[in-house]
């Protein structure tokens, strides 16, 4: 098991140097700016931040799991496609690898895509609410 994690982590390593490196940046870049609309969309509609509300709102999961879904599926589905073809790449062009894993595609692209938006939209949120509260204070 330990030499899975450690292959794992490896190759997801090896993926930040050499062919399509650029994704790297821009996939959590359109990410963030999707986390960035919900955020504020979110504090407008005076919600509850997103993590919290998936988390502790059982009725309202569904719900709140198919809204973020909607805003980073095609990103999702989008850095799994380039991640797959990054690794036919260097499996038949580059010849550094001997097989493909497809769940290190998966888990690359949950990394670049969901990753940074769960950890910005829901703190952000809270932000904006806190900045926007004090100016209507005011």
């Amino acid at each position: 098991m330990l030499d899975l994690l450690s292959r794992i982590w490896q190759n997801l390593l090896e993926r930040t140097e050499g062919p399509m490196s650029l994704r790297f940046f821009l996939q959590p870049g359109m990410s963030l700016f999707f986390a960035i609309k919900a955020a504020i969309r979110d504090s407008k509609n005076g919600t509850v931040p997103f993590l919290w509300r998936f988390l502790y709102s059982k009725e309202e999961r569904k719900m709140v799991a198919k809204d973020g879904w909607k805003d980073v599926g095609k990103i999702f589905v989008i850095g799994t496609i380039l991640d797959i073809v990054y690794q036919m790449v260097v499996i038949f062009g580059l010849k550094t690898q001997d097989r493909f894993y497809p769940l290190e595609s998966l888990i690359v692209a949950f990394l670049l895509a969901i990753g940074p938006y769960l950890l910005i939209r829901g703190p952000l949120n809270r932000v904006i609410t806190m900045f926007t509260r004090k100016k209507d204070q005011v």
